[in-house]
């Protein structure tokens, strides 16, 4: 499973690191893949933002193996869902697809999350402060908890 942003420093690597907490806490750690890329090449090989890092370790989790990479049409291929974390990030993911399948797995990680009530987009907190961290990370954990339960039956057998 591969999440992606903008510059793969601020939602993606939440996304990551928090769907694969999520198949750790399950015992199912070993049958998941949970990566992410950005769609712009501007921080490739960087660690994390700094807030994204703070903001994960105040809930918990580990971001610090973290380093940012651009999404390649090589990854659709080597991916079972591409999961996009706002629609401008999904439409150019979509017109880099090569064929329908690569389509069929693309999704929005709000798309997965009832609670989201409608909303598609997780904004960019990257202009904003540890609070803006804090909510997009709890926008990111509901969604991914939404989306582990509906793959969870699939991965137990």
């Amino acid at each position: 499973m591969l999440f992606v942003c903008t510059g793969n420093i601020c939602r993606s690597p939440m996304a990551e690191v928090v769907f694969r907490w999520f198949a750790d806490q399950a015992g199912l750690g070993d049958r998941v893949v949970s990566t992410s890329a950005g769609t712009g090449e501007w921080h490739v090989g960087e660690r994390a933002d700094s807030r994204t890092l703070e903001a994960l370790e105040r809930r918990g989790y580990d971001g610090t193996r973290h380093r940012a990479r651009q999404f390649s049409r090589e990854d659709f291929d080597r991916n079972d869902l591409v999961i996009a974390l706002d629609r401008s990030h999904e439409r150019i993911l979509s017109e880099w697809a090569r064929s329908p399948a690569d389509v069929d797995k693309l999704a929005l990680l709000l798309s997965f999350d009832a609670r989201a009530d409608g909303a598609l987009d997780v904004p960019d907190p990257y202009y904003g402060g540890p609070t803006m961290f804090d909510e997009v990370l709890g926008m990111i954990e509901s969604a991914s908890r939404a989306l582990f339960r509906q793959l969870e039956p699939a991965l137990r057998r």
